[in-house]
């Protein structure tokens, strides 16, 4: 599985760039591959002499090594392989340690095992698709006023791990101190659905849109015209949370506001705008339930702050599981049963709200390549994950390949809506230049990325695919069937030609042709910049990228950046005009979540495409309800995006894993990651 980060980002205009940059800080931090180190070759101490046998996987083959000194089991008693402890499960497939454990903080890929698992959400995805959804904390929920009012009944009986229970003012504290904590995980979710944009950038906090009114009406004191004032009053409210005082129950029950508590168990969300998504939108872990009263003994809640003690230890959530044990830097977390589960016995819940069959799941992160091959080799974890060079070196060191194929062990979630790319800055030269943007996209022989890294034992493990949105959208991808950029040298040859006496350039290709303006400078070298550390699958990947453009007379050098330096790149003249990086959305919507960071500024991608026919149509085009005004729009969009070339379209890899043949049931999406659905069988 590659580790990606959770960057989709709520509409915003280019006035908010600059106070989105810790948006960017963070998806950038947390926007790296998984790391693989060098190949390291382990052993698995099972063959004396070898003999090569073919195992048939999913109708192709794969070679092993097995051992002629083995003798084969009975066909009476055959092996079956079983968990070390069927009271545990040992995850060993994050390769980095997550940010924080606090859901109104952590804002990377890694948190994933804590949040989907400990806390819950007023719906969640089913586990088995990334666009249906069952209510969990809700026990039902209805929309209303064209996608513009969200009402949600809180289920009874829903209560923390500690025993503090559930009500309506419980979801109503979670969601205001998610967006007036500050952080980058609240504001790219929520900024311009329940958060003001222009409000946030004129006053440097996260109002829910109405709660100043709110305030003032019930307390009569001017919030909504000093919002320093507003915040301190929401810093004490929400610290000193008691929904039985009267003066907060009034300003939870105002009903001109993003949030309110209409009755005790229920719960509605307004938004600014009519938005058909704004379920998957919370059914993120940035809409998870938290325990007013461990917030409040543990720090309580400060504007634009986080809370340092929820984010070392975590803490209660509604969830079947709970945190038991952090360990030091996050490289181990422990996850429990909660035996005082609420689901426990309520019948008709989906399986993923359903208590666990497995009670201990370790998660252990930041392991090495060779501890993650050694460990799932021998029994030690039962999920795990190298990158795609090494899934031979994994099967091969598999002390029980005699016994299970390839296919046995590994788990494949398949393609993930994600964007990879390089990114050429449409306001840097010589990238400024639209036919030297095609010259670059003509001279990558795409095919060839695919054939050589994406291909495995007869199948492949990556698709090509033409942004700004994904295959896994089909309502909305390339709703023109517009054509893949070719490899075609001299077509490429003619654009590099007309850039050269756009740009006042040459350069000679290898055959000692001239392209571009004779009487010009000779273009110096180009520079790839990606995110350190690099696996050596993205250097394989920008190699072949390379020796292409090489073929056009283009001097390509490879050159990596720590993401702390990332962080800089917040304009256009401070990013480089190369950058090799992913996208994936927060939750699915292709137009907001895919399209509008990628053809905008309003997220600070490193293109930095800025049309203005496409700016206009995307400051309306989310959240649109007519579904074929929508496709139109998009088709446009992609029509203008194909020609403009601000993106590089890299492959998309496959989501997988390796999996233990007895475990079941473990379910990984792009928008879920869940052990209660687990089991122990015999394999």
């Amino acid at each position: 599985m590659y580790t990606l980060p959770k960057r989709g980002i709520s509409r915003a205009t280019v006035a908010v760039v600059i106070v989105l940059v810790v948006v960017v800080v963070v998806g950038v931090v947390v926007g790296v591959s998984r790391i693989t180190p060098h190949k390291t070759t382990i052993t698995s101490g099972v063959s004396t002499t070898t003999t090569t046998t073919t195992v048939q996987v999913s109708s192709t083959a794969v070679t092993q090594q097995s051992s002629s000194a083995v003798t084969t089991p009975p066909t009476t008693t055959p092996f079956v392989l079983q968990p070390p402890n069927r009271s545990v499960l040992v995850d060993e497939s994050q390769t980095s340690p997550p940010d924080a454990l606090d859901p109104a903080t952590g804002f990377a890929v890694p948190d994933e095992p804590v949040f989907f698992n400990v806390f819950q959400t007023l719906v969640e995805f089913n586990g088995s698709s990334i666009t249906q959804l069952v209510p969990v904390v809700a026990s039902n929920y209805s929309i209303e006023n064209n996608y513009r009012s969200y009402v949600f009944e809180i289920r009874p009986g829903v209560t923390f791990s500690n025993g503090d229970g559930v009500s309506a003012a419980t979801v109503w504290f979670s969601l205001v101190r998610e967006a007036i904590m500050g952080q980058s995980v609240g504001l790219s979710n929520y900024l311009e659905l329940t958060v003001n944009v222009s409000e946030y950038t004129q006053t440097g906090y996260a109002f829910p849109w109405g709660i100043r009114h709110a305030i003032q009406a019930v307390t009569g004191l001017p919030t909504t015209s000093n919002a320093t004032l507003a915040a301190e009053v929401l810093d004490n409210m929400l610290s000193h949370f008691n929904p039985s005082n009267t003066t907060q129950l009034k300003i939870m029950e105002y009903p001109n506001q993003a949030y309110v508590v209409s009755s005790q168990m229920t719960f509605e969300v307004n938004l600014l705008e009519s938005y058909r998504y704004m379920l998957y939108d919370l059914a993120g872990w940035w809409g998870d339930i938290v325990d007013p009263v461990y917030v409040d003994s543990h720090g309580g809640v400060q504007v634009n702050a986080q809370n340092s003690y929820f984010d070392a230890n975590s803490g209660p959530g509604t969830g079947p599981y709970m945190v038991r044990e952090v360990a030091s830097s996050f490289s181990e977390v422990v996850l429990e049963e909660n035996t005082n589960y609420w689901g426990k016995g309520v019948s008709g819940l989906a399986p993923v709200a359903q208590p666990p069959h497995i009670p201990v799941v370790i998660v252990k992160y930041g392991l090495s390549h060779n501890e993650r091959v050694e460990d799932f080799a021998t029994n030690a974890a039962q999920i795990s994950y190298v990158s795609l060079p090494f899934l031979q070196q994994m099967y091969s060191a598999y002390n029980y390949k005699r016994y299970y194929s390839f296919g046995q062990i590994f788990y494949n979630v398949s393609y993930q809506p994600a964007l990879w790319y390089i990114s050429m800055n449409t306001q840097l030269y010589p990238t400024n230049i639209t036919d030297f943007r095609l010259a670059i996209e003509h001279g990558i022989n795409y095919t060839q990325i695919l054939n050589s890294l994406f291909y495995f034992n007869g199948t492949y493990y990556g698709e090509l695919q033409l942004g700004p949105i994904t295959p896994q959208f089909p309502e909305y991808y390339n709703p023109d069937n517009l054509p893949m950029y070719s490899y075609n040298l001299s077509l490429a040859a003619y654009y590099l030609n007309r850039s050269g006496y756009l740009g006042d350039f040459y350069v000679v290709m290898p055959n000692g042709t001239m392209l571009g303006d004779p009487q010009g400078k000779q273009l110096g070298p180009l520079t790839i910049t990606y995110i350190t550390p690099i696996t050596p699958f993205t250097q394989s990947e920008l190699t072949i990228v390379a020796n292409d453009l090489e073929k056009l007379g283009l001097s390509v050098t490879l050159q990596g950046v720590s993401p702390s330096a990332s962080l800089s790149w917040t304009t256009p003249q401070a990013t480089p005009n190369f950058v090799y990086n992913f996208w994936e959305p927060d939750w699915a919507d292709p137009i907001l979540q895919l399209m509008y960071p990628a053809v905008t500024t309003s997220s600070l991608l490193p293109a930095w495409m800025n049309v203005s026919i496409v700016n206009t149509i995307m400051q309306t085009l989310p959240f649109l309800t007519n579904t074929t005004q929508q496709r139109q729009l998009v088709a446009e969009v992609y029509s203008i995006t194909y020609n403009y070339a601000p993106y590089v379209w890299l492959p998309n890899p496959d989501t997988y894993f390796f999996v233990q043949p007895y475990l079941r049931g473990f379910v990984y999406t792009a928008f879920s990651y869940y052990y209660m659905t687990a089991y122990y069988t015999n394999a």
